[in-house]
C-alpha cells in the first residue's frame, strides 16, 4: 500500500487547544524568508509525548492491535521500551562521535525493535505507529498563511526534527509534499537527513549560509516554532527572528526552568498563525 494511503486511514480532524497565552511583540522589517517547525507549529502534534500517548486507553488498544498485525512478540508497553532503548542506545553511540544532540533514522530503529531486515515493513510499521501514537492535523488557517506568503515574493523553508514520513504527512494533509505547495526545496532542513536534531545550531547553521546565497541576512530572516529551548534559543543564537507560537497547549514548550532559556524573549508570540502574515506582509 502507498504510503499516503496507508496515513491517510489514520487522519481524523483535531482542534487545538487553548493555551492561555496573551500574543505581544512585533518584527521589525524586512522580512524576506519565513522559515518554520513542523510538529507543533504548522500540524497539531504531540510533539514527540508518546511515552504519555501510550498509557492512554484508547491509544494503547490500537497499539496493541498494530504490534498484532506485525506479530511482534510482545505488548505495546515492551514495543516502546525496547523504541526507546534502542533510541538511546543509538544517540549514544553518536555521541561517542562528538554529535552534540543526534537524530536517528526512524526506519532503521523500526527495523532493529521488529527484527526486520524488510525496510518496507519497518517504514510502514513506522507510520502506523506514528499515526497512532502521535496523530498530525493542519493548525487553523495553515494553507491560507501558506498561500499568502507563496503570493508574495517571501522565501518559505522548514527547520524541523522530522523523519522520512514528515513530507507524507504534508503530501497527506496538504495535497503536496512541501516542495510543491511554496517550500524552497534549498531551505528544507530535516534533522534525520543530517543525524542531528533541534536544539543543536547546525539546521540553523546550514539554513542560515543557503539564505545569504540568496542575498538574505540572518536578521531579515523568521523563525517560527512553538518551542522556547528546540526552535526559539537556537534560531536566536544565529541571529534570525522569532515567533512563538503559543496556539496548542499540547506542543507549546516554554521551557521556564532551562537555563538556555532565561532571559530569551522571542520578538513575537503568537496563538494564531493568521499573525504571522499581518506581521511579516506589513
Amino acid at each position: 500500500m502507498p504510503y499516503k494511503d496507508l496515513m491517510q486511514q489514520y487522519i481524523t480532524p483535531l482542534a487545538p487547544i487553548p493555551t492561555g497565552v496573551e500574543p505581544a511583540g512585533h518584527l521589525r522589517d524586512p522580512v524576506q524568508a519565513v522559515l518554520f517547525d513542523v510538529y507543533g507549529t504548522l500540524f497539531i502534534s504531540r510533539s514527540g509525548d508518546i511515552s504519555m500517548a501510550g498509557r492512554e486507553a484508547q491509544t494503547a488498544g490500537r497499539l496493541t492491535s498494530l504490534v498484532q498485525s506485525y506479530d511482534y512478540q510482545g505488548s505495546g508497553d515492551e514495543l516502546i521500551n525496547a523504541f526507546f532503548q534502542a533510541i538511546q542506545t543509538s544517540h549514544e553511540s553518536m555521541r561517542q562521535q562528538g554529535i552534540d544532540y543526534p537524530e536517528v533514522q526512524i526506519d532503521q530503529i523500526w527495523q532493529r525493535v521488529l527484527g526486520t531486515s524488510d525496510i518496507e515493513t519497518a517504514r510502514q510499521f513506522a507510520i502506523e505507529f506514528e499515526m497512532i501514537i502521535n496523530p498530525g492535523y493542519p493548525m487553523p488557517h495553515l494553507e491560507s498563511v501558506l498561500s499568502a506568503f507563496r503570493n508574495t515574493s517571501t522565501v518559505m523553508g522548514i527547520v524541523s526534527n522530522a523523519q522520512f514520513f514528515t513530507p507524507i504527512l504534508f503530501e497527506t494533509l496538504l495535497g503536496g509534499v512541501p516542495e510543491n505547495i511554496g517550500f524552497d526545496p534549498e531551505l528544507i532542513f530535516y534533522s534525520y537527513q543530517y543525524g542531528v536534531a533541534k536544539p543543536s545550531r547546525h539546521l540553523f547553521q546550514l539554513a542560515a549560509r543557503k539564505l545569504q546565497d540568496y542575498g538574505i541576512a540572518p536578521e531579515n530572516a523568521l523563525y517560527a516554532g512553538n518551542d522556547m529551548l528546540n526552535d526559539m534559543m537556537p534560531a536566536a543564537a544565529e541571529g534570525f527572528q522569532t515567533a512563538l507560537f503559543a496556539g496548542d497547549k499540547r506542543s507549546l514548550r516554554l521551557r521556564e526552568d532551562d537555563p538556555g532559556c532565561k532571559g530569551l524573549s522571542p520578538e513575537l508570540v503568537i496563538t494564531d498563525l493568521r499573525e504571522l502574515i499581518k506581521q511579516a506582509l506589513k
